[in-house]
């Protein structure tokens, strides 16, 4: 091959195809969305513990809630960030369901008004079963590595 087509060929292969371009924008569009939706999760979360409350169908989920809207408030601040986009994705719109009042089965119903809220959670759980339990194995070990600090300083 001669040496123009050769770097040629370099060049295209270093430079993004209309593709590549694509999918970066995307990234960065779904990002935005997300960090918008992480804030919006942020500032409704006494909405949504209130929610937990107030229904015995969501009741038995509170421990995982509390513990979805953690793994939100660690990714969101960037101090836990060995999540899969797609597991993010799950709590993220596990959770704006929760708070969103008009769904499948409108909340305002009583008694099967969170029937779908709690089917939702149960599928999210499922499906970020794995990537939770390392976040809560995470979370411990900082829970347990900010004790032996402060003990440290009292000693």
């Amino acid at each position: 091959m001669s040496d123009r087509k050769q770097n040629d060929s370099n060049l295209s292969n270093k430079m993004p195809h209309k593709d590549e371009k694509a999918e970066l924008a995307n990234g960065k569009k779904n990002e935005k969305l997300l960090d918008a939706d992480l804030e919006h999760i942020i500032e409704e979360e006494e909405k949504l513990k209130e929610k937990l409350k107030e229904s015995t169908q969501l009741e038995r989920f509170t421990t995982d809630v509390v513990l979805f809207l953690s793994l939100v408030k660690d990714y969101s601040q960037g101090n836990y960030r060995k999540v899969p986009y797609k597991t993010i994705s799950a709590v993220v719109v596990g959770l704006l369901y929760i708070l969103n009042p008009i769904d499948i089965i409108p909340d305002f119903i009583p008694v099967i008004g969170y029937i779908d809220d709690a089917l939702i959670i149960a599928f999210c759980l499922k499906m970020v079963e794995k990537d939770l339990k390392k976040y809560e194995t995470w979370k411990k070990r900082q829970s347990s590595a900010k004790t032996s600090d402060e003990l440290k300083k009292k000693a």
